[in-house]
């Protein structure tokens, strides 16, 4: 229970403000909150680029950097005398192996596109089109034409979970607490995936229009953009184009606007972990129900959405949900792959929903070397062989095939690759960031890594990786997140499509 009139929804800003957890750093948030310095401690000690101020340069040791030799690029500073430190995926995989650096020049990413074409719902190489027709459309035609051109347009949310817009449209439309808001979730951490980031960049009044769409509709009166904090050029973008919207007059001021940083926590990519840090708490997932639609952020109906999601909303408004439903190819609308690794040419490419493999690697310029395996959703999708290359890249035939579209975070593997040292960075990766609310999770996230190192330096003996699916099956059934419930899939995949490689019977 917290003292009477103590804020800790101040917590984390004034964390950022102070440079991170540094000594006595803690009393001085509590003495301005009024949250117990114990509290404040806990809070700052969860988030990465908070706890550990002083890393200096972070090396990316996502699985696309790893491929392309983080190793040496972590060789190079030590020996230049620069401080560095490995990190999880930076979301600058189409520049691996990736550095960041707080204090200096984050680099430009340049990132490959598809060509523009009418036919795309973002179209990442189009002009930026400050008109804001559709939230003309919004206002003139009502909410109730707005909720039924996004059920009749298909749209599934693009943040991984697939799952339909309308109903949790609808569901925030359908509480009677009129206190309601709207979160963008630009909180960009599934390794392989950096498309929310050029979305802001290239196209950021889609986003914004989408954005005013939304609170419009559910009668929102703030609009809460939380974004990745190592991004802090695309939350720059962001607000510019807000302020221009506003000078503009194309958004009206009923709603309230406001800009969070998030503090390198991956977990916070799942909707009700945001919450709780935008709530100033450890970024742990909620038990759910009650769902965000009715208990969400300050315990108001709030509804949470993708970058991606939110910029699709102007072009189904302007052409019809008809039109975004026959976009795709087996699924409604285009999608944004993002392709990195051992490809020709890293980048965001959009293409209809259900494009193959083998097509996003032309439109890559091919695989560097041979292809052996690859991530086709991020680090939850695990991994398929090589022979998968014709699968359809939508939610259902991913599904299928024992992975999952997730983020779209496509990260392709040559026969350089050793797929014990592939899993065990998913492996590493996972621990690193489970929140530790959930034991499942917790400890079976540290049993995987351990058993995979003991194969890899102990003579690769495969009785040390005999209990893996017993705590495989442990994960999935009793973690209370989807990061639980998906970070065995990169070990029991590779160890199913490429057993020789971890001393298993090959199938003749």
């Amino acid at each position: 229970m917290l003292p009477k009139n103590a804020s800790r929804e101040e917590i984390l800003k004034i964390l950022e403000d102070e440079g991170g957890l540094r000594e006595g750093t803690s009393a001085e948030v509590q003495r301005q909150t009024g949250v117990p310095e114990a509290d404040v401690y806990g809070v700052g000690t969860f988030y990465h680029l908070l706890s550990d101020p002083d890393a200096g340069v972070r090396v990316c040791q996502g699985l696309s950097c790893q491929v392309q030799g983080c190793a040496g690029k972590m060789a190079e500073l030590e020996a230049a005398g620069t401080k560095a430190t490995y990190t999880a995926c930076l979301g600058r995989c189409d520049m691996a192996p990736a550095l960041w650096d707080p204090d200096g020049d984050p680099g430009t990413p340049e990132p490959h596109f598809s060509p523009g074409h009418p036919d795309f719902v973002i179209d990442l190489m189009g002009a930026d089109r400050t008109t804001y027709s559709a939230l003309e459309a919004a206002r003139g035609n009502g909410a109730e034409w707005v909720l039924s051109e996004l059920e009749a347009s298909g749209l599934t949310g693009r943040g991984g979970a697939g799952f339909p817009a309308h109903i949790k449209w609808r569901g925030v439309r359908a509480q009677p607490e009129t206190e309601r808001y709207v979160v963008l979730n630009a909180d960009e951490g599934e390794p392989g995936t950096f498309k929310d980031r050029e979305v802001i960049l290239k196209r950021p009044h889609l986003v914004v229009e989408g954005l005013a769409i939304a609170a419009h509709t559910l009668e929102a009166g703030d609009i809460y953009c939380y974004v990745r904090g190592e991004f802090g050029h695309v939350r720059q973008a962001l607000m510019m184009a807000v302020a221009e919207a506003r000078i503009r007059e194309m958004i009206d001021h009923s709603a309230k606007w406001h800009f969070v940083d998030g503090h390198g926590a991956y977990i916070c990519g799942e909707e009700t972990a945001l919450l709780e840090a935008l709530e100033g708490k450890r970024g742990m997932p909620r038990m759910k129900p009650p769902y965000p639609v009715e208990k969400g952020f300050r315990n108001k109906p709030t509804l949470i959405q993708n970058v991606e999601s939110i910029a699709c909303l102007p072009a189904i408004l302007n052409r019809g949900g008809q039109w975004f439903q026959h976009a795709g190819r087996t699924q409604p609308g285009s999608k944004l792959y993002c392709l990195s690794g051992h490809v020709a040419k890293p980048g965001v490419y959009e293409a209809p929903m259900g494009i193959s493999m083998r097509e996003l690697l032309e439109l890559a310029g091919g695989v560097v070397g041979e292809l052996k395996a690859f991530s086709p959703g991020g680090a939850s999708s695990g991994f398929l062989p090589a022979d998968a290359i014709d699968v359809a890249m939508d939610f259902e035939a991913l599904a299928e095939a024992g992975s999952m579209l997730g983020s779209a975070g496509v990260v392709v593997l040559n026969t350089t690759v050793d797929m014990v040292d592939a899993a065990l960075t998913q492996a590493v990766f996972f621990e690193d960031e489970s929140c530790g609310q959930c034991s499942p999770c917790r400890i079976g996230t540290q049993i995987l890594r351990q058993a995979l190192e003991r194969y890899r330096d102990e003579g690769r003996n495969p009785e040390t990786l005999s209990y893996v699916a017993d705590v495989a099956w442990g994960m999935k059934e009793a973690s209370i997140c989807g990061l639980g419930q998906a970070a065995s899939l990169p070990l029991e995949s590779a160890m199913q499509y490429f057993p020789g490689e971890f001393g298993l019977p090959v199938p003749e």
